[in-house]
């Protein structure tokens, strides 16, 4: 069964690239056989209008993919050709360009080989590579090739104009073989760079690294630390292992970064300063570095919660594990998981220290702000703790009491077509009200990349989430919280995620929401857990005075500087 689907999936994406290689075939044959050229024009609009549907994230500024549209702008130019020699009698001219065209076509494959082997090594390094060694622009050069298929036939169609027809393609030519020649340049660069790459970050004496390697898109990881990483006030680098990684922390960091993504090259950043190496998530790259033990390691992942994957064994492998407070410790030992007490160092969250506390009881306020923050679907079905699913009855019930709303998604939110939809129903709902009530709603761009998680966190008086290390973090502030028990009944909710004994519990593990009302007259009225969220603060965000908050991580990290 596995099979068939992988077979049904594998021919709907290349239907489009099969239809159009038909089309461009009948064009041919029709130009060859039939007693007029005008016979050929359908089936070669159709595969040019094909073309261009396969090209349409190209032509929009992305990727082109010039392997799967090959054949088919080989057969147009045969096609084209045909129509010259059979129908116009065309001479030489005509036949020149195509065959140029058609050379330029073939180079293709090669010079995209080759530009594949691009790829940055290093940034802010002297050295090695202060700017990054980028690829050159293969699509370019595959969409002028395209353009001199079309020229090529318009002028076989109408049987005059051939020396145009020639001119862009050796244009075509002209510009694949620079592409080439730029590829090759660059491929020369990037060895010469890995070479230095040692010598230079020798030179420039790091005393610790900060390793990263996740999909793309989620460099709120990285970004949350290297603020305070930059205050620890020695030298460091930031070492990547993907290409959408570097160019993520590039835009975020003047410090050196650097790119290895085998096993091997991990030698080339290996350097006598060295003494410390930071983690922030489980990534199974990881171990590629760890195996070095003159390093010391120290994970300090991106959060702290109760979901699953933060009480995974693999935070054996690290050193030390630097966490939030002692409730990041016991939930090791609550879940099977036997760490040493010498793995851990408690330095509270330094993110949180710009979090404003509650400034009064939520009940002395008439039109409470509420932040919705929902969690994303997680990698595994044991990870899904999302509540987008009934966030509209929510988000919808909490306007209904006068609420204006904070909307932050989660930044996977994207990653479930069924979590992007509810997503969009809940912006299309704020609207809405904002249009007719005048209530200042926050959702879209405002709230998920103008405005800081800390942001939301200062503009709203309560909070509804999920199993979520925000909740965490929005405990620092003292205001009250909401969660959403999806995975688990809400009787059964706090002893799987202990954090919730500080939230009002949203029952929806039947796929609705079932106690919504009193929980809200709890969450903004009578506020009954005040004191226990200003107990459970510092166990799970550490004993640490607020003055000095972040201080407390800094002073603990050099001590393995």
């Amino acid at each position: 069964m596995n099979a068939k689907s992988g077979l049904r999936g594998w021919l709907a994406g290349r239907m489009p690239a099969l239809a159009a290689e038909v089309a461009a075939l009948a064009a041919l044959l029709l130009a060859a056989v039939a007693d007029s050229p005008w016979w050929a024009l359908p089936p070669a609009l159709v595969a040019l209008g094909l073309l261009g549907y396969l090209w349409r994230n190209a032509l929009s500024g992305g990727p082109t993919p010039s392997g799967s549209t090959l054949v088919i702008r080989l057969l147009l130019l045969a096609c084209a050709y045909l129509l010259g020699v059979v129908h116009s009698g065309a001479d030489l001219v005509l036949a020149l360009g195509v065959g140029v065209a058609a050379l330029a076509i073939l180079a293709e494959p090669a010079v995209t080989a080759t530009s594949r082997s691009v790829y940055p090594v290093s940034a802010n390094l002297r050295g090695s590579g202060l700017r990054p060694n980028l690829r050159p622009n293969t699509s370019r050069a595959v969409l002028v090739n395209g353009a001199a298929v079309v020229v090529a036939l318009v002028c076989a169609f109408a049987g005059t104009l051939e020396v145009i027809s020639l001119v862009v393609s050796v244009a075509a030519l002209a510009l694949i073989a620079f592409t080439g020649w730029q590829a090759v340049t660059r491929v020369r660069a990037r060895h010469a760079s890995e070479t230095r790459l040692n010598a230079a970050l020798a030179a420039y004496e790091p005393v610790f690294l900060l390793h990263w390697e996740a999909p793309a898109g989620t460099a709120y990881q990285v970004g949350m630390w290297l603020p305070y990483l930059e205050r620890l006030g020695k030298k460091f680098f930031v070492l990547v292992r993907s290409e959408a990684n570097f160019n993520e922390v590039l835009r975020m960091t003047t410090a050196p970064v650097v790119l290895r993504s085998g096993l091997t090259q991990i030698d080339d950043v290996i350097v006598p300063s060295l003494r410390a190496a930071f983690y922030v998530n489980t990534a199974t790259k990881n171990n590629h570095l760890v195996r070095y033990t003159n390093l010391t390691h120290i994970q300090l992942n991106h959060g702290d919660s109760d979901k699953v994957p933060s009480h995974n064994p693999v935070f054996r492998m690290y050193d030390k594990n630097f966490v939030a407070g002692q409730a990041a410790v016991d939930r090791f030992a609550a879940n099977g998981v036997s760490m040493p007490a010498e793995m851990f160092s408690i330095v509270g969250r330094p993110q949180v220290e710009n979090v404003a506390i509650a400034a009064a009881p939520i009940a002395s306020l008439t039109a409470p702000r509420v932040l919705y923050a929902p969690t994303w679907a997680g990698f595994y079905a044991d990870s899904n703790y999302s509540s987008l699913l009934v966030g509209y009855d929510i988000v919808k019930a909490l306007v209904s009491r006068g609420c204006s709303i904070v909307f932050r998604p989660h930044p996977y939110t994207m990653r479930s077509a069924a979590l992007t939809q509810e997503s969009e129903r809940i912006k299309a709902l704020l609207a809405e009200d904002r249009r007719t009530s005048g209530r200042k709603h926050v959702f879209g761009a405002e709230a998920e990349t103008k405005m800081s998680v800390v942001d939301c966190f200062n503009a709203s008086d309560a909070m509804v989430s999920d199993v979520s290390s925000v909740v965490a973090d929005y405990l620092y502030s003292e205001k009250p919280f909401a969660m959403v028990a999806v995975s688990t009944p809400a009787e059964r909710f706090t002893d799987a995620f202990p954090l919730a004994r500080a939230a009002y519990v949203i029952d929806a593990h039947s796929g609705r929401v079932t106690n919504l009302d009193p929980v809200l007259d709890d969450l903004l009225g009578s506020d009954p857990l005040a004191a226990t969220r200003h107990d459970l603060k510092k166990y799970y965000l550490g004993d640490i005075p607020s003055e000095g908050y972040a201080q407390h991580f800094i002073d603990e990290a050099n001590r393995y500087l």
